[in-house]
Formats: C-alpha cells, structure tokens, sequence
C-alpha cells in the first residue's frame, strides 16, 4: 500500500520564466516532494490569458489551490513570482478560506513587498527591446538570461530560458516592470506568522542577500535567509540539485521565537511577597510577558522595526526582550516622559527619520542597507550618530541632520536603559530592591513590613535578595 501523497509545493516563476523553470528542481525533490509549477498570466502556457496586476496573478494561483484544495501546501516563489507568494501569505493568515492550509514559502532570489529595487536604465532597457524586431528580440532575450547568471548554464537549459523570455506575452512583460515591480505591498503585507525560508545568490546584483535582509526579511520574523556562493538571480536554473536540496532540508522552518529573560527564584519570591504591592506587582508581570516574535508595528513599519531591532542589539543587547517592539508600542500610544528636544519633532516622526536617515547613511557610505552592515561597522556609525558627526546624504527629503541625530541617539540610549531596567529580570540583575519597600497594608510596621532598617554599607536587609543570588 502506498504511504500519503507529500504535501503540494506550488512554485512561481521570475519575469520571462514560465513553469517549467521549476522542472530541475522537481527532478530532484522527486519522491521527496510533490512541485507544483504554475504558469504566471502571460508566460509560459498562460501566454494569452490576461490578468497582469500582482493581486490578479495572486487570484490565479489562489484558484489553481483551491480546485486541488490540500489540506496543508506550500508555495515557492521565485523573483516576480515572491511578490505573488507574499500576497498569498498575507490573504491565507488573513482567513482567505482557499489558502487555509498555507504552511510555508520558499522565496528565491525574491522580489520584495516593496518596489524592487531595479536600476532606472536597466528598467528601460528591458521595455525597449520585447517589442522589437525578432533578431533584436531573439539576441536581448539570450543577454537577459546571461546577464542574470553567474554560471553558464548548460546549452539546453540556455536555450529553454530563452524560449520561455521570447514566448512572453510583451503587454505582461511591460506591466511587471512598470507596474508590478513598483506595487508597495510592505504596508499590506505587514508580518506575516507563516515560516519562510529566503534564499538568495551571493552573484545577484538587485536581489542578493543584502536586499532581502533590508527589504524581505523584516516582514517575516519566523524567517530565515541562507546565501548560495557563486550564483546570481536563476538560482533554480543555475543550482537546481542545491536549491532542492535546501528546500527539502529547510522547508520546516524552526520557531523564531526566543525565551525571555528567565526572574531568579529569589526575585520572584520578592515580587510574590506582601513587602511589593499589587499595582506594582501587576506592572512587573506585565512587564515579563514574552514578546510576540511576529509583533506587527504601529508607529514603525516593519523595515523600520527591523533598523531599530539592530541599533538597540548595538547599544544594549538583551536576549530574549524586544526593545524596539516595547517602543513602538509607546511611540504609537503617545505615552512619554513629557518632554524631547526642541531639535527633534515628536517622538514617533523623530524615530521614523532617524531610522531612514541612518539607513541612508549607510547605503551612501557602503552601498549596503544598515542592517546588513557588520556589528563592527554599525557601531561606528552610531558612534558617529552620537558624536553629531554622521554624514548625512544632501537630500534629507524628512530625514534628521548631523546634530538632532546626535539627540535623537541620546533617547535611543536612554529609552534601552529604561526599558532594561523596567523588567524584572533587569532589576534583578543589579540587585535592586526597591520594589520591597511597602505592601498594600495600611499599617506596615504592624504587619511586619518595616521597609528598610539597615542603612548601612553592605548590610541589606535579612529579605532582600543578594545580587550574586539574583544575577545567576
């Protein structure tokens, strides 16, 4: 008797690809897993069909689901076809009922939420030659497949890359790189809960590592993003067996989600004890609820989210706490401590600037998004953030200068030692017991609650917990 059909895997292909760009990597996962290629409106066997739009590539492929209807699949998305995966991902967890078995995606080489980031001229150059003369569009259509590897692919595997580019529906064609590749989806998108794996050639110039780090990877906390040596963009056409290969071993995506902070049983007897009251206990259990490894931003977006999770991981890293969702809840609630500096706007426009601007930074000096700069290198740009001598792109275009980045990094600091030290385990770690010194009794020296009585140097008092005892 045979055993149970693997779960489907439908994979979407990149601009001028078609499904059967896929079928490498299904030769290889044969057995393993069950590919499903489809064919994106204007490619491949869906040549004539219309629908060029990513919301309507996203119904196609959503219909082709539901007429299977498994019970738990996957989907792959390839360049163009990541975009679609995304939307699909967002419509599945927002209850779309014909995605409701949505388990994960594999995003290869993926065009981002957000416009992709794609050269003007090269852009132009692409529109310029699909609708030429059959020699022009025959010799481009060979470049474009050439241009986009690392490796040259054998002459068949050429030649069928080739044919998939000149058999293209032109108007599609055109409406991908005026159109679809420019769509902001990254406020839509959000963060999605659904495991990913983002796979990405260390050869692509446009849609490497550093681009998904910046631009993809934000939106999806149970992610991971692995980098494959020596291939550039047609990873499933350049490394098939390899990219097989990580999609069957990697495709279970691990949790991404981090214990907190463990409270020393001392410090959480104290908490427990009559000597703290209840307002003030309330507020510390509180306090020590986990975060939400997939905490969609109020104040921030989510590549936003992710600059400020890697300037907090910088200035005062704390395993297990999320700084920078703690402060977009306070920036989108409105709370503070009543003031900020006359040089800076609000605090919710403040971090918004501050966190583009660093980012600009970064991208003028390196040519690489903040986040994906060595700790070595990112610290020097705070640290130069913090002398008010960061070099700031002319085009501020809403960001901060020299100087109010200069304030802005002196709350960022501050706001890390206020959270640290409003969760227990913090307080705990430096020995404070303070939160001791009054119950909820009305009458404290009666009840046994004197507060503090040894005032004197290394003399605590007989129920305060010993530093050593609470930093373990």
């Amino acid at each position: 008797m045979s055993g149970p059909s693997p779960d489907p895997l439908y994979c979407l292909h990149f601009l001028g690809g078609s499904a059967r760009t896929w079928e490498p990597v299904a030769e290889a996962l044969a057995g393993a897993m069950r590919l499903v290629p489809l064919d994106l409106p204007g490619f491949g066997e869906a040549r004539g069909d219309g629908g060029y739009a990513v919301d309507a590539m996203a119904d196609r492929v959503s219909a082709a689901i539901a007429a299977e209807s498994p019970a738990r699949f996957r989907i792959a998305g390839h360049s163009m076809g990541a975009k679609v995966a995304l939307v699909l991902a967002r419509r599945a967890e927002d209850g779309d009922p014909a995605l409701k078995g949505l388990a994960g995606l594999v995003l290869v080489s993926g065009s981002p939420p957000s416009p992709e980031p794609i050269p003007e001229d090269r852009r132009s150059h692409m529109l310029s030659w699909i609708d030429a003369d059959p020699a022009t569009r025959a010799r481009e259509a060979r470049e474009f497949v050439k241009a986009n590897t690392a490796e040259t692919l054998p002459s068949e595997a050429e030649d069928r890359a080739v044919e998939d580019v000149l058999r293209a529906e032109p108007a599609a064609w055109r409406a991908w790189l005026e159109a679809g590749a420019k769509e902001d989806f990254s406020g839509r998108v959000g963060v999605l809960r659904v495991p990913v794996v983002v796979i990405a050639g260390s050869e692509d110039a446009d849609l490497g590592a550093d681009a998904q780090a910046a631009l993809t990877m934000p939106h999806l906390p149970h992610g991971r993003l692995i980098t494959v040596e020596g291939v550039a963009h047609l990873l499933p056409l350049e490394r098939p067996e390899e990219l097989a290969r990580l999609i069957a071993s990697l495709v279970e995506t691990a949790d991404a989600s981090v214990r907190p902070p463990a409270i020393p049983p001392a410090y959480e007897e104290l908490i427990a004890s009559d000597r703290v009251n209840n307002r003030l206990r309330s507020a510390l259990h509180e306090r020590a609820e986990p975060d939400d490894p997939a905490y969609a931003p109020a104040a921030l977006d989510a590549v936003e989210l992710a600059i400020l999770r890697a300037v907090f991981a910088r200035v005062l890293p704390a395993p297990g706490l999320d700084f920078a969702a703690r402060t977009d809840r306070r920036l989108a609630s409105g709370e503070g401590d009543g003031w900020r500096f006359s040089a800076l706007p609000p605090d919710k426009d403040a971090y918004r600037a501050a966190l583009r601007t660093l980012d600009a930074a970064s991208r003028a000096a390196h040519q690489r998004p903040f986040v994906a700069l060595p700790a070595a290198e990112q610290d020097a740009f705070l640290t130069l953030a913090q002398k008010g001598k960061l070099s700031v792109p002319p085009a501020l275009n809403g960001r901060l200068d020299a100087d109010q980045m200069r304030f802005w990094f002196e709350d960022v600091r501050a706001d890390a030692v206020r959270l640290h030290l409003a969760h227990p385990a913090g307080l705990a770690r430096i020995g404070f017991s303070g939160i001791g010194a009054g119950g909820d009794s009305p009458e404290p020296i009666a009840a046994g609650l004197p507060g503090f009585v040894k005032t004197g140097l290394d003399s605590p008092e007989p129920w305060e917990p010993r530093t050593g005892e609470s930093a373990r």
